[in-house]
């Protein structure tokens, strides 16, 4: 019976989710009652529990944990004093003149509300309360509109500082400042695609993102100065939080609180900020970490029951037989989160599936550091896939009744394959993630990927 109570622990799980129940509860729920199995029939030895202790000690000691509260509220706070709005409307009159300028203007400020939010949902329902209506009213394609919406919103999974990134570096056990770093150029690269994909398409089909009428008022000098005057200080702040980060001169943390104390005192200096927003950014922060917390203890749980009942040797039998070694089994993990993220959204597959692979990618001789930023921009097109990405719902909750669904599904699968694209080329070219000064990248692989980094 012994070798059957991993499989049927994972089974169990992933029907209980299926079936709708909370996932945090249903981690603890089905570890609770297989650990009970297990005791009863011998195969699992009660004393293992004593490591749950150490676990939790451990998540509440945890320094990357500490920049997720910091982080969530900046973002909070972004949205919720219309300093984004400004920046929106601002960028908007500099490149509305240009054809499928609102789109450009949508991912570059989806960018920036992506850095300090970190988090997508955040992101996509701000992105489309601000962009979505403008562009609609100037007769852009619906699934262009809805497409360049919920793909800007889905960067906030891989620009740092990044709540998501924080997780993974959790649940995988990498350093989040390598991680931070390493996320930089593949970040870049893809706002890059996205802006590619956009040019050439409205070159080809101008008709699809027209260009907003001339405001014959203003002159380009005193747009400059508006620009200047509403994005210029969101900008900087960002800018200046991850350039700290990236040469080590603050820990994420520190950065977070720095974000934190800068966007409160232009909230001031605007008079945006009032007790009731402020108010309401603390109270989503709060239910927001809550819920995080929540989930990484319910998955500490499920992840040490189920290695008690052999379930790491059960994964490491299902991995035994890929062909191609690093590359087999990269390819493999990758194509496998991409189907799982069809049916399984990002919490549960990174507090699940993710620290069940980390102990075999480490087997492998694969530098995690790599293979982290790797699973961030793979995990990304969980946010998209039609029809069950989580930005997808969270962006027809703020479109209008006129746009048919099926639209927003269409809008998004340009920019998934971009997304696809961009897995392929961290892949074929692991050098893509930059590498701190200690361990340099080693170039592009045919078959063997790069070893770890060296310990530090």
């Amino acid at each position: 019976m012994g070798e059957i109570l991993a499989p049927a622990m994972f089974l169990c799980l992933v029907l209980a989710l299926f079936l709708g129940f909370p996932v945090a509860f249903t981690l603890a729920a089905v570890g609770g009652a297989f650990g009970i199995i297990g005791v009863t029939t011998g195969h699992f030895n009660p004393a293992f529990l004593v490591n749950m202790v150490f676990r939790i000690q451990g998540v509440f000691n945890n320094d990357n944990l500490l920049a997720l509260p910091l982080l969530i509220f900046m973002g909070m706070l972004l949205e919720r004093t219309g300093i984004a709005q400004d920046m929106f409307v601002a960028l908007n009159r500099l490149f509305g003149r240009l054809s499928g300028g609102l789109a450009y203007t949508t991912i570059i400020v989806g960018a920036a509300l992506s850095a300090i939010t970190g988090f997508v949902s955040a992101s996509v329902v701000a992105i489309g309360l601000m962009a979505l209506p403008v562009m609609l009213h100037s007769k852009y394609d619906p699934r262009l509109a809805t497409g360049v919406v919920a793909a800007a919103g889905t960067l906030a999974q891989v620009i740092p500082p990044s709540l998501v990134l924080i997780i993974l570096a959790e649940q995988l056990d990498v350093s989040l400042l390598e991680i931070y770093r390493g996320a930089l150029l593949p970040a870049a690269l893809l706002i890059a695609l996205y802006l590619l994909y956009i040019f050439f398409g409205t070159r080809c089909f101008p008709e699809r993102a027209p260009p907003a009428p001339e405001d014959e008022a203003a002159t380009r000098w005193q747009i400059l100065v508006e620009v200047l005057r509403a994005a210029g200080a969101p900008l900087v702040i960002v800018s200046a939080v991850l350039a700290a980060i990236y040469f080590g001169v603050t820990t994420p943390t520190e950065g977070g609180a720095i974000g934190v104390c800068a966007i409160l005192l232009v909230g001031l200096a605007s008079r945006k900020l009032t007790g009731r927003n402020l108010r309401q950014a603390l109270d989503v922060t709060g239910i927001l970490c809550s819920g995080i917390i929540f989930l990484l203890l319910g998955a500490s749980f499920f992840i040490l029951v189920f290695r008690g009942v052999g379930g790491d040797l059960w994964i490491e039998s299902l991995f035994a037989h890929l062909p191609a070694g690093q590359l087999g089994f990269i390819v493999f993990v990758n194509a496998a989160i991409f189907v799982l993220a069809f049916f399984m959204d990002f919490f549960e597959i990174a507090f699940i599936v993710l620290p069940l692979i980390a102990p075999l990618a480490r087997q492998h001789g694969i530098d995690m550091v790599w293979f982290t930023v790797l699973l961030a921009v793979n995990l990304q097109t969980s946010f998209m896939h039609p029809p069950f990405g989580i930005a997808l719902y969270n962006l027809r909750s703020v479109t209008p009744a006129t746009i048919r669904t099926s639209q927003i599904y269409w809008g998004a699968v340009p920019f998934l394959a971009l997304q696809i694209l961009m897995v392929g080329l961290l892949i074929a070219f692991p050098q893509i993630v930059a590498r701190p000064p200690a361990a340099p990248p080693t170039g592009p692989i045919t078959i063997e990927l790069p070893g770890p980094p060296a310990d530090n």
